[in-house]
This record gives C-alpha cells, structure tokens and sequence, in this order.
C-alpha cells in the first residue's frame, strides 16, 4: 500500500468521511485523522462526484444534530476545572449536595462555545434550528387584515376610461 493520504475516491472511505462530519467534525479536523484523505481531495471529490457531494451535503446538515446535542453537554458542564471557583463551597439547598460556581470567564466561554454551536445549526438546518419570524397584520381595533390582489389590464382600463 502506498505511503501517504488516499486520493481516490471509494465509497467506504466517503461513508468513513461523512460520518464523522454527521458527528460534527469539521472537515479540517477529518483530514487530520490518520488514513483520511486532504481537504484539498475531499474538496476536489466534492466538485467531480455528485454522489459524494449529495452524502457530504446530508452528513452536513445531520452534523446540526450533534452541534446541538454539544451545546446541552457545555451548558450543563462542570469539569472545566480552570474555570471553576474552587475555594467557596455551594450547598444546594434542595439536594444538599456541592456544586461548583463557574468564574465570568468560565461562564462566557462556555456562552460563546454555545453560541458558535447554535449559529453553526441555524446555518445547516435552518427550517429546525433557525429564527422563526411569523408576522400577522393587524387593522384597526386589533382586528386581522386580509388583502385581496386584483390584477388589471392597464389598457382595457385606458379604453373606459375614454
């Protein structure tokens, strides 16, 4: 087997690389595994293999799903040692039990991994994870306005006119 990144496209080494995209991988992180090709082949791959383009572009948009899976782990995570207070000890009064108090910086970095992650998902799966907007036009008194489009022949109206 020759040394080095495989060039050639095979179906099992799309399905390999689709599916650590669909996990959320970039595709810079991908080609730094060992035995997965460059990004300069994936991309090449994704411009001449329209079947490899069609995996790549699902397996991109179900990676949404692992983004938003990561932002509940960050936003419930209490392992980020360097950014937890470590000398005032919390009792929650409910359980009783110690919990730890995150710093600022502890708080607005894990906010930013957070928000990076739901930015990421608006943009890969919008109709699930972007903004909703619903605008309804309201009159008078509150009351829903309903518009009526009536298209008119300019020239049989220059006609009557006359």
């Amino acid at each position: 087997m020759p040394a080095g990144r495989p060039r050639k496209y095979t179906p099992a080494l799309a399905n390999k690389v689709c599916a650590l995209l669909a996990e959320g991988m970039s595709m810079r992180k991908v080609a730094s595994i060992n035995g997965m090709p460059s990004k300069t082949t994936m991309f090449k791959w994704l411009a001449e293999i329209d079947e490899f383009a069609v995996q790549y572009t699902r397996a991109k948009q179900e990676s949404a799903d692992s983004l938003v899976d990561e932002m509940l782990e960050i936003a419930d995570d209490e392992a980020t040692s360097d950014l937890i207070i470590d000398d005032v000890p919390v009792i929650d009064p409910d359980t009783l039990k110690p919990y730890k108090i995150l710093t600022s910086a502890g708080v607005q970095h894990a906010r930013l991994r957070v928000e990076t992650r739901k930015w990421i998902s608006s943009k890969l799966k919008p109709k699930k994870y972007g903004d909703k907007i619903e605008q309804t036009h309201v009159g008078p008194e509150g009351k829903e306005l309903n518009w009526v489009v009536e298209f008119v022949n300019v020239d049989d109206k220059l006609k009557e006119g006359k």
